[in-house]
This record gives structure tokens, C-alpha cells and sequence, in this order.
């Protein structure tokens, strides 16, 4: 949701009703993740993606359909479907998508979110796609990271106890990066059936940090950007790190690399997500900031250089006291072996690797690999 956010807030502050489908369910090779949306605005633009293209013509026409009739709707594909055959779902999976009509009354609710994602405050959003009573499906509540603090709209899903329950477990999701579909009995029991409800996860997105202003870091920021990462660029040179270097939304900090790290993490600003991209391959800036990345736990710490670098700068390491077990945390060369050389294509390989990383990638050409293309995370 939060890649269209920006679309639905506008429509709808133009009082114009907008429909919006939302994968709420994946099985095996799915070819969107959950909590994928595609918005069909009044004027029939269509924004974001529920399938990469094999279901979005048969899912417009429920669109327009809900538009119609202002009821919601739920709609399995399957690749064994004789609907799911005739619309192009061919990739061996399965996904369910729930169609529903966000009206201009919702505004409250999505001011609310807009604020909260702005703040980068994590937040999910809770709706519900399926109940033995089907005035409450669409009923949603927005639930906070932090438990205490009030959660919304004022009206319960179905009951005090069944807001409690989801809550709980919103929250659970939440904190994995997750989004997903929870089942409970119609009035919020854990245990039965009778109410499912999706649960769609807007926590912050992950901080990208890269040290070392050169054009392998500008081409990595932009890169970084359009992957969704909060993109950081720090280097203490000043005449190097500026903002026409770096046009793109990354931030730009002058700054001594292993200060800037070391203040971000005492700040409470780096976290198992944090990646950390080291390109500047000079022993002075490189090692004193990988002897603190290192010893933090961040999701990803890379370095560029030479083998020859890459085994000076391993001895320098261990001269400072770093553990084997640190340093097999350091990813060097940074990269995957795509051969490239220009600033693009080292960014693109650097991308790939921390991807791969991501979703548990194996690196290989993919028409030499079988079983599933698409993993879980790694």
C-alpha cells in the first residue's frame, strides 16, 4: 500500500471514490507478494500491480463491478482455475485478491496513515476480507508497533475481544517486516473459524548506508532508492559529498564514516534491516568504519575492493581484534560476478547480492537451477 498511498490520498481528497485490489493470499510461485495493491482510480487509471500483468484485466473487470455495487469481493486463482487459465495465470502458483471500494469517507483513516508512514512509525493496516456476517467485511482498524497506543478508527472490527486478538497479532506481524492473513472465530476467538482478516504491514522503509562519495555510490543510490531503501550517502570529504553529486532522494552527510555509523547506531537508528555499502577502499575511512559495522547487528555489510584490498584490509581487522565470526559477516568483494564494469552495472551487481541475500537467491542463472524461482526470505 505504501507505494500507491500517495495516489489514494489524492483521489480521495478530491472526494472521489477509488476501487482497490490486494493480494491477501500467496501459495507457492505467486507472482506478487501479499499485500500487493492496484489501485483503478474514477477515471479508470490503473496504479501498481497485483500480478505483474496475469490477472490485472480479469481484476479491472471486478473493479468495475464493486464500483457498481459498492460490495466487496473475493476472488482465488488458481494455475489447475479454468478462470485463472482464461485470464493468464500460468506461473504455477496461487493468489487471492480481495476488491474493494475506498470511498472519500475514509479520509480520516488514511490521513492517519499518511502521517504515520511519514514518520516513519510502523503501522499496519487491518481489514476484513471474510466473516459469517457479511455487513463487517471491510471493517478495518489501524494498529501501532507499540501496544498502548491508540489504535483506529473508534469502531471495532467486531468486538472488544476480537480488536485485542488482532491487535496482539497485527503486532507480531509487524515486527517481522510481515504482511499476511489471520483466522479467527466470528467474534475474535483464536481458535475456529469464521473471520479472516488481512493484515498489510507499512513498517519504515530499510536504511540504506553508503560511504564513500564516488560515481559507484551515486549510481548505488539511485539504484538503492528505487529498490525502497531510505538511502544514506556519508564520506568526511565535503568537496566530494554534495548534493549535486547526489540528485537522487538520498541523503547526504559529511561526516568521518565510522563517527556517523557509530552515532546512528547509539541513536537507536540502525537495526537488523540496515545495509551497509562500503565504497570508499581507502584503509584510513574503510577499516575504522568496518570495526564498527561489524561488531553491530545490521542485515547486510559490504565492501568494495581489490582481492589484494580485500586481504589487506581482513589483516587489518584482525589486528583491531575483530572475531572470525565477525569478520565472515563482511561480504567482499561486494557484489555478485556479473562482469560489469562501469558504475551502473557494479551498482547493479551489488543490488543483486543484497536481493538475493534478501529473499534467499542463489546467484545463478535461472535456466540453470530447478524447483521454485521465487524463495522465502533468507
Amino acid at each position: 500500500m505504501r507505494e500507491v498511498l500517495g495516489e489514494l490520498l489524492a483521489w480521495c481528497r478530491a472526494g472521489q471514490a477509488v476501487t482497490m485490489a490486494t493480494v491477501v493470499g500467496t501459495w507457492r510461485s505467486a507472482p506478487r507478494p501479499a499485500g500487493a495493491v492496484m489501485l483503478v482510480g474514477p477515471d479508470g487509471t490503473v496504479v501498481g500491480s497485483v500480478s505483474g500483468g496475469c490477472v490485472e484485466a480479469d481484476v479491472l473487470a471486478l473493479a468495475e463491478s464493486v464500483a457498481e455495487t459498492g460490495r466487496p469481493v473475493l476472488r482465488r486463482y488458481g494455475v489447475g482455475d479454468a478462470d485463472a487459465a482464461a485470464v493468464g495465470l500460468t506461473c504455477g502458483g496461487e493468489l487471492e485478491i480481495y476488491v474493494e471500494e475506498v470511498a472519500a469517507d475514509r479520509l480520516p483513516e488514511l490521513d492517519r496513515l499518511a502521517a504515520a508512514v511519514a514518520a516513519n512509525q510502523p503501522v499496519a493496516v487491518v481489514t476484513v476480507v471474510e466473516h459469517r456476517d457479511p455487513s463487517l467485511v471491510g471493517r478495518r482498524l489501524l494498529v501501532h508497533a507499540a501496544a498502548g497506543e491508540p489504535d483506529g478508527p473508534p469502531e471495532r472490527l467486531v468486538s472488544e475481544r476480537a480488536d485485542a486478538a488482532v491487535a496482539a497479532d497485527a503486532r507480531g506481524l509487524l515486527a517481522a517486516g510481515r504482511s499476511g492473513p489471520l483466522t479467527y472465530g466470528p467474534d475474535g476467538e483464536r481458535s475456529g473459524s469464521g473471520m479472516r482478516v488481512f493484515a498489510a504491514s507499512l513498517a519504515p522503509r530499510p536504511r540504506m548506508l553508503i560511504f564513500g562519495a564516488s560515481d559507484f555510490a551515486a549510481a548505488l543510490a539511485g539504484l538503492g532508492s528505487f529498490l525502497g531503501f531510505r538511502v544514506t550517502v556519508c564520506d568526511a570529504r565535503g568537496l566530494f559529498a554534495t548534493r549535486d553529486r547526489f540528485p537522487t532522494p538520498a541523503e547526504v552527510v559529511v561526516e568521518w564514516p565510522h563517527r556517523y555509523l557509530a552515532g546512528e547506531a547509539r541513536a537507536g537508528r540502525t537495526d537488523a534491516q540496515t545495509t551497509v555499502c562500503v565504497l570508499t577502499h581507502d584503509p584510513k575511512f574503510d577499516v575504522p568504519l568496518l570495526e564498527v559495522a561489524l561488531r553491530l547487528p545490521l542485515g547486510y555489510v559490504g565492501a568494495m575492493g581489490s582481492r589484494q584490498t580485500h586481504a589487506d584490509r581482513l589483516e587489518r581487522l584482525r589486528a583491531c581484534g575483530l572475531s572470525a565470526a565477525e569478520l565472515g559477516r563482511l561480504y567482499s568483494p561486494i557484489g555478485l560476478d556479473l562482469g560489469g564494469r562501469t558504475p551502473e552495472e557494479t551498482a547493479l551487481s551489488i543490488a543483486a547480492e543484497i536481493v538475493g541475500l534478501r529473499w534467499g537467491g542463489r546467484g545463478r542463472r535461472l535456466g540453470e537451477v530447478e524447483g521454485r524461482i521465487h524463495h522465502e526470505p533468507g
